[in-house]
Parts: structure tokens; sequence; C-alpha cells
């Protein structure tokens, strides 16, 4: 069987994360490399003792199977039409893009060349959220009774993700940042929601990002969802995924931990003995012709209208 061919666009922290999954992957690698910023494309290229090009058409050109964006929101809809204008699959970064208007650009574009879509949503790939599914197939939680997540953030932009975009109100935030992981989590546990009400609070700056939100929504069949995130607080970092059902309430926190509680006793951290397929297993997978679950550019669009109403 042929190697799946990678090609990057965008060498920042969660690209290089990307490259070294690719790299340990043994039926995938990667045939091209290209970032605005020359320094950075060099310094990772050499790393890894990687090919770079030295345009984006250079790069298509090397024909792979999967064209990864891994840079700010706003430069998503014109990449992805360009990546789909040349036929290549795209493994693309959330938030979808910088709105929903972009989002449905990159949809059209993908549907009409007929190329194959993929969101980084790499909680799905877990076995946390593997755990959790199970949970609620099973019932072992009984009747759910409300969804929410907490995110507490001391710093934003966090300090290994410091860079010129991150921390401003026309592409970056936790909202933007954070909030897709789980927004699509819940859709896929609990199916489409809505959401009733919110409040989100910016600085005096209007160059800066929102530093809280508070929204409630529901599900079609009425379950009760609270959404509360946090940045610039005395605490440490804390975010918190909560299921909470009649006999047990399940919590993914910060991202890798899961915790169970049942009633009157205290939460005990549980280690999933799940090793489900990662998101490059995935990717191979899919120009094989092999069935997978992946997060589509239509499931990505849906995650980016509940971002824009709540930075609305």
């Amino acid at each position: 069987m042929a190697k799946t061919k990678f090609a990057l666009i965008g060498t920042g922290v969660v690209g290089e994360r990307i490259i070294n999954q690719i790299l340990a992957h043994p039926n995938c690698q990667i045939v091209s490399l290209f970032d605005e910023n020359k320094t950075r494309l060099e310094e990772v290229s050499t790393k890894y003792q990687l090919p770079v090009a030295e345009s984006l058409e250079v790069l298509l050109q090397t024909h792979p199977d999967w064209v990864y964006i891994g840079t700010p929101p706003v430069s998503h809809a014109p990449l992805s039409e360009q990546i789909a204008a040349y036929g290549l699959n795209i493994l693309s970064e959330k938030p979808l893009a910088h709105d929903a208007r972009d989002g449905t650009r990159m949809v059209i574009a993908a549907a009409e060349a007929n190329v194959q879509t993929v969101m980084h949503f790499p909680l799905m790939y877990s076995p946390v959220v593997h755990s959790l599914k199970n949970a609620l197939t099973t019932k072992e939680l009984g009747d759910i009774v409300r969804i929410e997540l907490h995110t507490y953030l001391p710093n934003w932009p966090r300090k290994w993700q410091q860079n010129p975009w991150i921390g401003t109100r026309e592409q970056g935030g936790f909202i933007r940042e954070i909030f897709p992981h789980y927004l699509q989590l819940m859709n896929h546990l609990f199916g489409n929601f809505t959401i009733s009400s919110h409040a989100t609070t910016y600085p005096a700056n209007i160059e800066l990002c929102e530093t809280g939100v508070t929204a409630l929504a529901k599900t079609e069949s009425g379950i009760p969802i609270v959404l509360n995130g946090l940045s610039g607080i005395g605490q440490e970092e804390r975010l918190e995924f909560k299921v909470f059902g009649t006999e047990r309430a399940m919590t993914i926190r910060n991202w890798s931990e899961l915790w169970v509680a049942e009633k009157d006793q205290e939460a005990v951290q549980v280690i999933p003995d799940i090793r489900p397929n990662s998101l490059i297993d995935v990717c191979h997978h899919v120009v094989n012709g092999q069935e997978s679950f992946v997060v589509t550019f239509e499931e990505g669009l849906k995650v980016q209208e509940w971002i824009d109403q709540l930075l609305s």
C-alpha cells in the first residue's frame, strides 16, 4: 500500500504537532512545507529534514493526498478554494474560517471539486471521548440532565501560543480557539442545539479579543447546556466538559483526563483502556477507500455559526 502524502501550509506550534504525528505514522509521509514566515519555515524544515516549497503553487504541484491548513482563520477560505481547484483533499485547522460566510465558501469549493475534507478536532480521536461515548451508549450515566463547559484561562494568549493574531478581536480569542472543540463534541454526542442567550465581554481596546462569555443553550431533545469562559484570572488553567446524569457524572478535564462521580461520592480519575484511531490514521484510511469517522467542513460550518453567535 502506498504511503499517504501530506503537504503542510503553516508551521506554527500546532502545525509542528501535526508534523510529528505524520512522521510517527508508518504509512504516511510529508512531501512539502510552506510558510510565509521564512525564518520559521527554515527552522522547522531543518529540524525535521523536510522539503520546502518556495510558493504555494509549488507545494500544490507536489500532488499530495492531503493539504493541511495551519494558518490564521482569515486565510482558510481562499486557501481552500485554491487547494480544491487542484483537486486535492483538505485537512483544516479549526475554526473552519473567519466567519460562517467564509466557511460556506469552503464547503462549496470542496463540494464542487469533489474533494474530501477533514477538520482537525483531536478530541474526537481521544480515549477519553470514546470512553464517554461508550458510557452514553450503555446508559451508564442514567438520564442526561445537563451539559456544561467551563474554560478558565489565566493567560490569553497562552504562554506557549504567542503569535501576532491569536489575541486579536479580528481572528483570535478563546471562543475561536478552544470553544470549537467542545461545541463540535456536543453536536457529535447530543445532536443539534440552539443558543438561547449569551453575554460576551470585551476589553476597552477594540483590537483585543474577548475576556469572558456566558451562554445558555438547549439540545433538540431538551437537555440544558451551560457555556462559561473567562480569561485573565487569578487561578491555574482549567478546562472542564461535564455531562451530568441521574446516576453518574463524567468530566473531561484539561483535554485528556476523565473523571467519574457517583451520587454522594467524590469524583475519581479513570484511565481509559481504549486506543481509537488517530486523525492521521483516519486520513490514511480515507484515501485508501476505508470507512472512517471524520469531521467534515459541513460540520465545521455548524460549529462556525455557533462561534459567530457567541462573538456577536
